[in-house]
C-alpha cells in the first residue's frame, strides 16, 4: 500500500518516469553529501535511489522512506525490476 515519502527539493527534483532497478546497497553513504542512505535501491542516473531517510525534509533527488518501508523496498525489488515514479 501507500507509504509516506519525501522527494527532491527545488532544483533537485526526483526524476519521474519508469526505470529498471540498477543496483542495491544495504549500507550506503552518499559520495556527494556524506549522508547515510541505508537500504538503497538505485534506479535513475545520478545516483537516485529509494532509501531510508528523514520524512520531515526533502532530499537531493532521492525518495526518502521510513526504516521499515525502505527495508521492504530493498528486500522486494530485485535488480532489473521496473519502478515508476509519478508526480
Amino acid at each position: 500500500g501507500p507509504v509516506p515519502i519525501t522527494h527532491g527539493r527545488p532544483r533537485h527534483e526526483t526524476p519521474v518516469g519508469t526505470y529498471p532497478v540498477a543496483w542495491k546497497d544495504a549500507i550506503h553513504t552518499s559520495s556527494i553529501y556524506g549522508l547515510p542512505m541505508n537500504n538503497s535501491v538505485f534506479f535513475a542516473p545520478g545516483g537516485i535511489a529509494f532509501h531510508e531517510g528523514p520524512l520531515n525534509e526533502p532530499s537531493h533527488g532521492c525518495v526518502h522512506l521510513s526504516p521499515e518501508a525502505s527495508k521492504i523496498f530493498f528486500d522486494g525489488l530485485p535488480v532489473k525490476a521496473k519502478v515508476q515514479v509519478v508526480a
